[in-house]
């Protein structure tokens, strides 16, 4: 018996600590603080890779140059997968998020395994646009208070709002800014100029339903802020996805009056996030698929680029 206690508790004492877990009402977009960060990355300087140019992450939580992953929608994936996502590049993901209503498709223990995995490697959980399904019940009212509280039970940190189909008066739009933010959750806007976003409608059919004013994104977000809004969203349909040519002017328009740390922008394929890391440098805020979380990480690090962004991409920081 002795033999086995003793056994126990070396077994014990290799296990390694476990990280400190705070309520999901304290754990921001920008994820939960952790007492210690320290970690021996390749890029050390000791022990690895440290001694050749990269520009250095920020540690978690990060405000700047966050990024937002997208969960099980186009590629259905389980906690394996993601944890082998999180256990190579977990250092690199702010943020992990349910695409639309996906998560509502899944057995509620799967998606109770990928929200507690995601919150032991320090990432905030959001879901998708699904509000605007929601609220097109008969009782909204109804609705959207069961719909937050069982999000919060299963512990999601962050409740997405779009109105990429609906046409949806600002002001009831606070109202949800609001009751998110009553129950403990963040809530983050999605905004973007193009009605039908979000359907992969033809870049032909967008066209022809037309696009708002840049200025509608960023006085709504001017609204968010004061709300209390963390980050926004931008939906990439009809400035960068689904268009004959990128709407730059949109994005340069969004950034001269909304603070480029309180905005995020979809950018799922890597010409796009390379022009975002190219044009606004690596603190950008960018939301792209779980699959090239390697490659943007090698981008902001200044290690990998296209021909316009191959060895620069800089920073000037310790």
């Amino acid at each position: 018996m002795a033999s086995k206690s003793v056994t126990n508790l070396l077994s014990k004492a290799a296990r390694p600590a476990s990280r400190l877990q705070l309520p999901a009402s304290h754990r921001l977009l920008s994820t939960t603080p952790i007492q210690n960060q320290a970690q021996t990355l390749l890029q050390d300087k000791e022990n690895g890779f440290g001694f050749i140019r990269h520009n250095p992450r920020t540690p978690k939580p990060r405000d700047k140059g966050v990024t937002e992953i997208r969960g099980p929608y186009y590629s259905a994936y389980g906690k394996r997968h993601l944890q082998d996502v999180l256990e190579t590049m977990g250092y690199h993901v702010d943020g992990l998020k349910f695409a639309g209503g996906s998560f509502s498709m899944m057995p509620e223990s799967a998606v109770r395994e990928l929200v507690d995995l995601a919150h032991q490697y320090d990432v905030y959980v959001s879901t998708g646009g699904w509000m605007e399904h929601i609220l097109t019940q008969p009782d909204a009212h109804s609705a959207v208070d069961k719909y937050l509280r069982k999000c919060k039970d299963i512990g999601f940190d962050v409740i997405e709002l779009s109105s990429g189909f609906l046409s949806f008066p600002p002001d009831d739009w606070l109202r949800l800014v609001d009751k998110v933010h009553s129950m403990g959750l963040k809530a983050k806007p999605e905004l973007g100029i193009q009605f039908g976003a979000g359907g992969d409608t033809a870049a032909e059919d967008l066209e022809a339903a037309g696009t708002s004013d840049p200025s509608k994104v960023v006085n709504l977000g001017k609204k968010f802020i004061e709300a209390g809004v963390e980050r926004m969203m931008i939906e990439s349909e009809g400035i960068t996805e689904n268009v004959k040519s990128w709407r730059t002017d949109v994005i340069q328009a969004i950034l001269r009056d909304l603070p480029q740390e309180k905005v995020m922008f979809e950018a799922a394929d890597p010409p796009v996030f390379n022009w975002y890391v190219r044009e606004f440098g690596i603190d950008v805020n960018l939301f792209v698929d779980h699959s090239q979380i390697v490659q943007l990480t090698c981008l902001r690090s200044g290690i990998w680029g296209m021909a316009d962004t191959f060895g620069k991409i800089v920073s000037y920081r310790k």
